[in-house]
């Protein structure tokens, strides 16, 4: 009786394998994303791969909070370089692993294998890209913790998720199939992946040139047009038909042409490459020659400048400070001359006193470098106040000019100038800025733990018997 029962089992056990492959009850393309999901995500190269994000996505936060006590980022902005990043280490994850779908199974000998299976070339290809695409996701997920931090409350969190999310479903399956592709082309990993490498590097290297046909930059600028410069999607919208465009071409191409012709062999690439070669070669000769292009300086006539007497008075002669203080001081502009002056322009300057030292960019050091007076009356003075944030350490002058507005455009005008605030500004820095710390360390930890459960889980099963 017992023997019967076991016979009757191993029946429908192999009744219900025969059903699987026929794809009668479960697509074939199923069962190839169940296995890629098996092979990168149990103690696979995804959840390694996930780990490397979730350390850069640490680093960067701990970096931006720093710069965030300086002064020099806003939350939008760290928010917009995190999600940035985000999608540039997804884009490269789904290329890799895109990478590695068919010339792996060609290098491991087991391509064969699957095309005889009765699944079609189209069903495996599905199956393989869905698979290469589920990193993608994951990697939103870990981000969006470090950007809830950085928002620092900022409404900025919502449309960065939402935005960003989009632009990354747009974006990774496009290099997600041209991993593909270029798998498809490849005999050996070795050579896919150092392929998909030099495509990738393409794209980050040349943002500056095609901007509106460069899928990357262009997504980045809907981006920050949308969530750092506060721009409508009505503005920004446009900037989107170039990741479109590509993604439509490359999965396209994917499903159209590999999904018909995948075969054991990789086709006869030299051709190709020889095409490509050439293709960027010429290229690179175009960007030199315009890169060289100049034009001519051109030498203005001297023109005289007119007379005027304004003076300058500053509150605070020297202070004493440390990286990230801020310093606030007034100052006083006075007509000494016997006629009333025309509008007044007062502008601040840092200057660092050490020939060794970085040059200052005063946008950095203070949130208002420029202020206007409508005019002033003889003898007539305007207070002024200022707030200069001390970024780095060193020595430094912060000086005004207040600049009057020429009688016309063929005359100039006499400046005056402030005597200078003397900043001596030592070294600070917090070992936990904004309370990122725990989070930064904390994120790649748990990440570490969840790949060593996995491992375990997987070792328990391969020692039990059960399926690996």
């Amino acid at each position: 009786m017992r023997d019967a029962i076991v016979q009757r089992s191993k029946e429908k056990n192999g009744n219900n394998r025969q059903i699987e492959l026929s794809g009668s009850v479960i697509p074939a393309w199923w069962i190839v994303l169940s296995r890629e999901l098996a092979d990168l995500w149990i103690g696979g190269k995804a959840l390694y791969l996930i780990l490397a994000l979730s350390v850069l996505l640490g680093i960067e936060t701990f970096v931006l909070a720093t710069n965030f006590e300086l002064s020099l980022f806003t939350p939008q902005e760290m928010v917009f370089e995190t999600l940035k990043t985000a999608i540039q280490v997804s884009l490269f994850i789904g290329l890799i692993i895109g990478a590695d779908s068919i010339s792996g199974e060609r290098e491991r000998g087991t391509l064969e294998a699957l095309l005889l299976t009765p699944a079609s070339r189209r069903q495996i290809i599905l199956g393989k890209f869905l698979g290469a695409l589920s990193s993608w996701p994951a990697a939103l997920a870990v981000t969006i913790p470090y950007m809830l931090l950085l928002s620092q409350g900022n409404a900025v969190f919502g449309p960065a998720v939402l935005w960003g999310a989009l632009l990354g479903t747009i974006l990774a399956p496009a290099f997600t199939a041209l991993g593909v592709l270029v798998s498809f082309w490849c005999n050996s990993n070795k050579t896919s992946f150092f392929a998909s490498l030099g495509i990738f590097l393409i794209f980050l290297l040349t943002g500056q040139f095609l901007q509106w046909l460069n899928p990357i930059p262009a997504g980045f600028n809907f981006l920050s047009n949308l969530l750092v410069n506060n721009q409508t999607i009505g503005e920004s919208w446009a900037l989107l038909e170039a990741p479109v465009m590509f993604a439509v071409l490359v999965i396209g191409a994917l499903f159209f042409y590999v999904g018909r012709s995948l075969r054991i062999e990789a086709g006869n690439v030299r051709r190709l490459w020889s095409k490509v070669n050439q293709v960027v070669g010429l290229s690179v000769i175009a960007c030199l020659m315009l890169s060289l292009s100049a034009s001519p300086v051109m030498a203005l006539p001297e023109v005289p400048s007119q007379g005027g007497d304004l003076q300058i008075s500053i509150s605070l002669p020297y202070k004493a400070v440390k990286t990230g203080d801020t310093i606030g001081f007034d100052t006083v502009v006075t007509n000494t001359s016997t006629e009333q002056t025309p509008a007044v322009i007062v502008a601040m300057n840092i200057i660092n006193l050490s020939k060794e030292g970085d040059v200052v960019d005063p946008e950095d050091w203070s949130p208002q470098r420029t202020q206007y007076i409508d005019s002033l009356a003889p003898n007539d003075s305007t207070a002024l106040s200022w707030t200069v944030n001390a970024i780095l350490d060193g020595d430094y002058m912060v000086y005004l000019v207040a600049i009057p507005e020429p009688e016309s455009s063929d005359s100039s005008s006499q400046i005056g100038t402030s005597p200078g605030l003397h900043l001596t500004v030592a070294k600070f820095t917090r070992l936990n800025p904004g309370g990122v710390l725990p989070y930064a360390i904390g994120g790649p930890v748990v990440l570490l733990l969840g790949i060593f459960i996995v491992y375990r889980l997987r070792r328990r099963s391969i020692d039990t018997g059960g399926e690996t």
